[in-house]
């Protein structure tokens, strides 16, 4: 088993990964957040707003750890329907949505200890903004269209399978290409 902590192993994997696309934390600026509270247990709202404490959290982390960090776009969980686990099975998947609107909202409202704007203090995050929903009644399709089926989850059901994987990239993709936030910097003038 591995001794080394848990926040040393995720900050040595940061590194590893920044080195392998030849950046250094420096040139960070841009983060996606998706987070998800391990072994749930608690009642809604108080789960909710557990994550979305830990949400605030890690951006202040991250705003520490990468001082030009200026964006985070945050996403809630994918469909967690078919769980065969306790690690983040539904309602807690879907109720990460709740957790996600809670940390916008704090950081529109001023509370929460997120300000990213120099005027009106010491900047500790980031703006934060909604990412892509990620999150699917299982085969029921939303507005959008967008299902989640068991072949886009491992056998944990909890986790997206290698086509799930592609889906949630896609969706990614497809946010940083529309959204008016991201589409200029991602495709240019």
């Amino acid at each position: 088993m591995d001794a080394m902590p848990r926040t040393r192993r995720v900050r040595l994997f940061e590194g590893m990964r920044l080195a392998s696309a030849g950046v250094t934390g420096a040139q960070v600026t841009v983060a996606w957040i998706k987070l998800g509270t391990a072994s749930p247990s608690g009642a809604f709202p108080q789960d909710a707003q557990s994550l979305a404490d830990g949400i605030a959290a890690t951006i202040r982390n991250a705003k520490a750890r990468y001082p030009n960090l200026v964006i985070a776009y945050l996403s809630s969980r994918i469909c967690a329907g078919y769980a065969t686990t306790s690690l983040n099975p539904d309602p807690y998947a879907y109720q990460s949505g709740f957790s996600v609107k809670r940390v916008v909202l704090d950081q529109i409202t001023g509370t929460g200890n997120l300000n990213f704007d120099p005027a009106a203090g010491a900047v500790v995050a980031p703006w934060i903004a909604w990412g892509p929903y990620l999150w699917a009644d299982g085969t029921t399709p939303r507005g959008d269209g967008v299902t989640w089926s068991c072949a886009g989850l491992q056998a944990d059901g909890t986790h997206p399978s290698a086509s799930g994987q592609a889906k949630v990239a896609q969706m990614l993709l497809d946010f940083v290409q529309t959204d008016s936030t991201t589409s200029r910097c991602f495709l240019g003038p």
